[in-house]
């Protein structure tokens, strides 16, 4: 039997369900979070088990934090609205002695070159969204617009908000751009988000479908929330086409955001000029995918974890003012290869904004040059779970390959 300290994860029983292994040894893994997953686990699609990462926390429906191996089904609301949402993270030839002594100059040349944020509830003259895209954002749709026309052609709900309005920018909440410095005191790029405002609908919507038609199933759900589509439907084939879709818009939008930054430091004459080598990596951490595990073909929906085959290159990122990874998957076979997305959040917005004042936020962020206002305080390090011990709680899933450290933050 392994002691306490070589322990790696934990094997849960769940009657009526596959059992649940979950790698949260040392961790928080609050009552609200195991119940839900719990609930998934009775799914009746669900293969093997349920494997729990350690930055587990309660979602809508399914648990943040969690992978879901199924056959014949997938339940959107396991994939949620911020269908894509994921990392990149990029290395330059800049060293810490290159940047200036004031870092707010590159902060301020991030924030005129990416929108972010969201102002005038998202309508007419939203600073977070392109009033005049440009060229190389109109390129972009032009590649993901004929993909999108056949999506709305069927689901016409789905076209009712900003589509290239939204490509290349940053959004709210907990995404974020950093300029990071590494172990050797390289500085490396890394940014945080997803699919924006047509993801959101596109969830939204096959969330919905799939709930109404549970409802004419006469199915009974565990949660209203884990609604599901069967393989062979019309719903389920349009579902998996615009998930697959929302994905690669959110993992280009990544790409585009992260040429603007480049772009905009490159033009600051902040730092001298400088190019991009090594490690380059742009990974979901929020998606549905087919692959293959214990001779099967699945469908695996992560929910705020990453794919961590054998060498793969993944991003886990601490909060404002905790380090970062990136890692090289150990292809650990009992958590279907994953790892987590994050540190996870230790409580909920609304608790971080009445446990914490300006004054904590500000000593929590000290020597990072990023935002200390009333706006971000759900965003502080204190609301998040530690990432050293997430990270220790994964040694067998991941290794560690880069440790990075912020030295500017851009919140939307």
């Amino acid at each position: 039997m392994p002691t306490e300290s070589e322990r790696t994860h934990e094997f849960h029983e769940v009657p009526g369900g596959v059992p649940i292994l979950s790698w949260t040894v040392g961790v928080p893994f609050e009552e609200e979070a195991r119940a839900q997953v719990r609930r998934v686990a009775t799914l009746p699609f669900v293969r093997k088990w349920l494997a729990v990462m350690p930055d587990v926390h309660a979602g809508l429906g399914a648990t943040i934090g969690s992978v879901i191996a199924t056959r014949g089904a997938v339940v959107p609301a396991a994939v949620g609205v911020d269908i894509g949402c994921g990392m990149m993270a990029v290395r330059t030839t800049l060293a810490e002695a290159d940047l200036p002594g004031d870092l707010s100059s590159l902060r301020e040349a991030i924030e005129r070159a990416v929108p972010h944020g969201r102002t005038n509830h998202g309508g007419r003259g939203d600073e977070g969204a392109w009033g005049h895209p440009p060229g190389a954002v109109r390129d972009s749709w032009d590649r993901l617009e004929t993909g999108y026309r056949e999506i709305v052609a069927s689901y016409p709900r789905i076209d009712r908000g900003p589509t290239i309005e939204h490509l290349g920018t940053l959004g709210t909440g907990n995404h974020f751009i950093e300029v990071c410095l590494d172990e050797a005191a390289r500085v490396w790029l890394m940014l945080h988000s997803g699919s924006r405002g047509v993801g959101n609908r596109i969830g939204s919507d096959f969330i919905a479908l799939a709930k109404r038609e549970a409802k004419q199933r006469s199915v009974k759900l565990p949660d209203p929330e884990l609604a599901w589509l069967e393989e062979g439907t019309q719903t389920f084939e349009g579902y998996m086409r615009a998930v697959t879709w929302a994905q690669e818009y959110a993992a280009t939008n990544r790409e585009l955001m992260m040429g603007a930054v480049v772009s905009a430091l490159g033009r600051s004459g902040a730092v001298s000029d400088f190019e991009l080598e090594g490690e380059r990596v742009n990974c979901h951490h929020n998606y549905v995918a087919s692959e293959s595990h214990y001779g099967e073909d699945v469908l695996v929906t992560r929910k705020g974890a990453v794919r961590a085959r054998a060498g793969d290159l993944g991003i886990i990122p601490g909060s404002m003012g905790a380090r970062s990874f990136i890692t090289s998957g150990l292809g650990k076979p009992e958590s279907f290869s994953s790892s987590s997305h994050g540190a996870g959040r230790a409580m909920s917005r609304t608790q971080a904004k009445k446990r914490f004042t300006l004054e904590e936020h500000a000593r929590a962020t000290r020597g990072v040059e990023c935002r200390k206002d009333l706006d971000v305080i759900d965003e502080t390090p204190g609301a998040y779970k530690s990432i050293d011990a997430v990270m220790h709680a994964q040694r067998d899933l991941v290794e560690v390959v880069h440790t990075l450290r912020q030295v500017v933050c851009v919140k939307g």
